[in-house]
């Protein structure tokens, strides 16, 4: 997996928990060497993940259908804020935005009993949706591989929303004792330093699941797949 970042506009430097497993390049997709390297890691995609204001990509030549031309048999997943149709499409957003806009805030001051709007105390619908996405991903690996073509999958933080809040409310949750996470945590080096993180979810019985790339500050390596 190779994360993309662009170097002139604003990134979270240290994604550490999720930044295990991953090369990390940067690509100014306005320069022409780089937008030639970037087409040559295309080729050898079979998934490109994009979560850019909407817009943004389409607007330098990467939306879907352009990417579906140049690069037949691609599976695009993308993540906006509000939904690729609707009057607030266009809008950017991020979590905490979105929580506030489909009433996470206004429902857990409830769940506190009163008071002003309260935040989550966990960016719920970054993780479900990246969740979500990932399983886009694959249901688009296994419609190309069965039917051909290039897929688009749309994913938004606003619809995730809808769904979680779909699920209801656990009654006096406050209450409910805090769950051990220690079973599921492991310690290891990175460029931050020593991490403790959920270990890899996937439990195979003769193949071992982890990450062998550290988390990496961004733009670490270069705009290449690595040497087979």
């Amino acid at each position: 997996m190779l994360l993309v970042n662009s170097p002139h506009l604003p990134n979270i430097e240290a994604i550490a928990e999720t930044g295990r497993g991953k090369l990390s390049a940067h690509a100014d997709l306005r320069q022409p060497a780089e937008r030639a390297a970037f087409e040559r890691v295309l080729r050898d995609a079979h998934v490109f993940v994009q979560g850019y204001r909407p817009g943004g990509l389409q607007a330098l030549g990467y939306g879907a259908e352009a990417l579906a031309e140049r690069h037949p048999g691609l599976v695009v997943v993308s993540l906006s804020a509000y939904g690729a149709a609707g009057p607030w499409a266009g809008r950017r957003g991020f979590d905490s935005l979105v929580q506030t806009a489909s009433g996470f805030n206004h429902a857990e001051a409830q769940a506190f009993g009163s008071g002003p709007p309260r935040a989550l105390p966990m960016q719920i619908l970054d993780h479900a949706t990246g969740h979500l996405m990932a399983l886009a991903a694959c249901a688009g690996l296994w419609r190309q591989q069965r039917e051909g073509g290039s897929w688009h999958v749309h994913v938004s933080l606003a619809r995730t929303g809808l769904w979680l809040r779909s699920l209801g409310r656990v009654a006096d949750g406050f209450a409910a004792p805090k769950p051990d996470f220690t079973p599921y945590l492991e310690t290891s080096d990175s460029s931050f330093g020593r991490l403790t993180a959920l270990h890899h979810a996937a439990r195979l019985s003769h193949t071992a699941t982890d990450w062998p790339r550290p988390s990496v500050p961004l733009g670490t390596h270069a705009l290449a797949w690595p040497a087979p």
